[in-house]
């Protein structure tokens, strides 16, 4: 079973990739792809801020500050390198 900060970090990068999608829009497969950027994005910024022991608005071992700047650095990377969808992609 895994831990509440995973948990709850799972959570919050959910959050941040429906919040993108919801603001930039796209298909299901937009959304898929946000999903994901925002779970990676989350892990690496809780790795960064881990080792680089940055504990700015950290909720007990997890470092919301960093996660979240880099779920939203990833977010906006993958939409820019994703490109411009067509009317005829779903």
């Amino acid at each position: 079973m895994p831990s509440p900060p995973v948990v709850f970090g799972f959570l919050l990068a959910t959050l941040y990739g429906a919040l993108f999608h919801l603001i930039f829009g796209g298909s299901t497969r937009r959304l898929a792809l946000y999903l994901l950027a925002g779970w990676l994005g989350f892990a690496i910024g809780q790795i960064f801020g881990t080792v680089f022991e940055v504990n700015a608005l950290a909720i007990g071992v997890l470092n919301t500050f960093t996660a979240t700047l880099g779920a939203w650095a990833a977010l906006f990377i993958t939409r820019f390198l994703s490109g411009r969808e067509t009317k005829g992609q779903e």
